[in-house]
């Protein structure tokens, strides 16, 4: 399975153009989130990516709610959006959850404290595709001043679960990052789309 992976265009719609160019060479399409920026031009941004006809999953980020993601991408028919559910594509399942874990100094951001985040992590099947928004607990989450902003409730659930692959963005700084959880790979994506080979 070829995958395209993505995350934090934050209304970049040159970006999400060159992504829905490359799109077709692929199987399956991963956005992580904050496709807005404080909750702005999220409709824009998902209308730019809506012309990937490839299966794609979509979680929110701490720019928008899932509610709004949602909303926007309702005309998308080849979009799923997750936000602590799982779905089935190609014979694999995906399981999302967006938002900003730990909760995110601003208080316009879209976030989960770490209890909230690890009982929606129960959900998640075992062997999954993991797309979050935050990365986890001290795995590609460095702010580039030594200090890590992951969560530690995604660290659980990643050890805990074993999923074939996490990704995620929020941290900036980290983009391009790749580290591992036991057998996990995890990758911080960025907005300029990452060739994953599963």
């Amino acid at each position: 399975m070829r995958v395209l992976a993505f995350s934090d265009l934050h209304q970049d719609l040159e970006g999400a153009r060159s992504l829905v160019e490359r799109s077709g060479d692929f199987d399956v399409v991963i956005g992580a989130g904050d496709f807005a920026s404080v909750h702005r031009g999220l409709e824009e941004t998902i209308g730019a990516l809506a012309a990937i006809e490839t299966p794609t999953v979509l979680v929110p980020g701490n720019n928008e709610t899932a509610e709004a993601l949602q909303e926007a991408a309702g005309g998308w028919a080849a979009a799923t959006v997750l936000h602590g559910e799982a779905t089935g594509i190609e014979g694999a399942e995906f399981f999302g959850l967006g938002a900003g874990v730990p909760v995110t100094p601003w208080d316009w951001s879209f976030d989960l404290d770490e209890a909230a985040a690890g009982a929606m992590m129960g959900d998640c099947p075992e062997d999954a595709i993991l797309v979050l928004h935050s990365p986890p607990k001290g795995h590609c989450d460095s702010g580039g001043d030594g200090g890590h902003f992951g969560s530690q409730a995604l660290l659980e659930a990643i050890e805990e679960k074993q999923p074939r692959l996490a990704v995620c963005g929020h941290i900036h700084e980290s983009w391009g990052c790749e580290s591992t959880i036991g057998e996990t790979p995890i990758r911080n994506l960025g907005p300029g789309g990452t060739w994953l080979e599963l």
